[in-house]
């Protein structure tokens, strides 16, 4: 149940950080769940030691695990957008 859960969450985080960042048109719920939940591991990593924070699976309904999980999708869409930016369009 833990693992459903924190997909779902996971989703969500994805798909707000996705409005945030401007990126929403060109990602799908799934890439919106993978986001989400990379995003999570990440900012627990920079962030978890600032602001606090367990993991999705185990406190996926505490707000301060959700800000660490919003703040880490939106490190790594802006990781992205630099990389993609270099790029050829």
């Amino acid at each position: 149940m833990g693992l459903i859960l924190a997909l779902i969450m996971g989703g969500i985080m994805g798909w707000l950080a996705s409005k945030v960042m401007n990126r929403d048109a060109q990602m799908g719920v799934f890439w919106n769940v993978v986001v989400g939940c990379i995003g999570s591991v990440l900012g627990r990593f920079l962030f978890g030691g600032l602001i606090g924070g367990g993991s999705l699976r185990a406190d996926a309904f505490d707000p301060l695990t959700l800000l660490t999980s919003f703040l880490g999708a939106v490190v790594l869409l802006a990781i992205v957008n630099l990389v993609q930016r270099g790029r050829a369009r």
